[in-house]
C-alpha cells in the first residue's frame, strides 16, 4: 500500500449534509508524487494529521484539483469518525503534516458494511420487523416462569 506524506495547509473542515469535508492545499506548481495522488482519487484512504491525536481517519478521496498556484485535495470522512474529526478543529487554518495511505477497503466494500434489518410493510403502511431468532409470546411456555400460577394481583403487593 502506498503512503504519501505531505506538508499542507489544512484549509477548512466543513460539515455539509451530515458529512465532514476536509480541504487541504499544497502551495506551489510542483507536487511530489502527484501521479500516485491522482490514482488514489475516488478511493478510500486513511488520513493522519501529525500531532492531532485523532489517529487514522477513514475517508473518501473526493478530488484533486491543480492550478498554477496550488493543488487542492478534498476528502470526505467516512464511518463513525465524529470523535476523531472534533480533534482536528484546532488544526484547521494551519500547516500540518498529512499522511495519506491507501485503504485496504474499497468504497463499495465500505458502503456495504451495514447489513440492515429485514422488515415487511403491510397494506396499511405499518412496518413489521421480523428476525428468525425472535421469540413471540405464543412461543413461550408458561412453565418457564416461576410465578405463572400465581395471581398477577398478588405479585403487585
Amino acid at each position: 500500500m502506498s503512503k504519501i506524506e505531505l506538508n499542507v495547509l489544512f484549509k477548512k473542515l466543513q460539515r455539509d449534509d451530515k458529512k465532514e469535508v476536509l480541504d487541504f492545499h499544497v502551495m506551489g506548481e510542483k507536487l511530489e508524487r502527484s501521479d500516485e495522488l491522482v490514482l488514489m482519487a475516488g478511493n478510500m484512504v486513511l488520513l493522519n494529521i501529525e500531532s492531532s491525536q485523532a489517529g487514522e481517519i477513514p475517508a473518501e478521496f473526493k478530488s484533486i484539483q491543480r492550478d498554477s498556484k496550488k493543488t487542492v485535495l478534498k476528502f470526505e470522512a467516512k464511518g463513525d469518525s465524529q470523535d476523531q474529526i472534533i480533534k482536528l478543529y484546532p488544526f484547521a487554518g494551519n500547516n500540518v503534516n498529512l499522511t495519506i495511505e491507501e485503504s485496504q477497503m474499497s468504497l463499495e466494500e465500505f458502503e456495504e458494511q451495514h447489513e440492515g434489518i429485514e422488515y415487511s410493510i403491510s397494506h396499511d403502511g405499518t412496518a413489521s420487523v421480523t428476525h428468525p431468532d425472535q421469540v413471540t409470546m405464543d412461543d413461550v411456555d408458561n412453565t418457564e416462569f416461576p410465578f405463572s400460577d400465581e395471581d398477577p394481583d398478588d405479585l403487585l403487593n
